[in-house]
């Protein structure tokens, strides 16, 4: 019997179409990357919550790659509900990126695998 591990059951979400992260009951603090404690305080409380999606860059840097193909960008954001985590942009050239640019998760298929990936947001658009 295999037990499954706070980061298999996010990409299990992830699987799903559902983008989820975890909270500590005891101090409402969002938690990414997923856990199995709450760090700081050391709390085993986590539940999984829906994230909202809405984020700000952060930081990012764009990666150079050898002609014929294109760079590609990693990005830092912040989501509304605190942590912080990596990921990359979609949609956007890269060189319309900027620190502070609202993006928006989005959840792609790559190959096999569900992927988090964010894009920009539209001033006033719903998320």
């Amino acid at each position: 019997m295999s037990i499954e591990g706070p980061d298999e059951i996010f990409r299990r979400f992830l699987s799903q179409g559902r983008f989820m992260i975890q909270r500590s009951v005891a101090t409402g603090a969002a938690i990414f990357p997923p856990r199995v404690m709450a760090p700081r305080s050391g709390e085993t409380d986590l539940e999984w919550i829906p994230a909202g999606g809405r984020a700000v860059v952060h930081s990012f840097t764009v990666v150079a790659q050898k002609p014929p193909r294109e760079g590609y960008n990693i990005c830092l954001v912040d989501l509304e509900e605190g942590p912080r985590l990596m990921s990359r942009l979609v949609e956007v050239n890269n060189s319309e990126i900027y620190i502070g640019m609202a993006v928006q998760a989005l959840i792609i298929r790559d190959g096999e695998d569900s992927v988090l990936v964010f894009k920009p947001r539209v001033p006033g658009a719903p998320p």
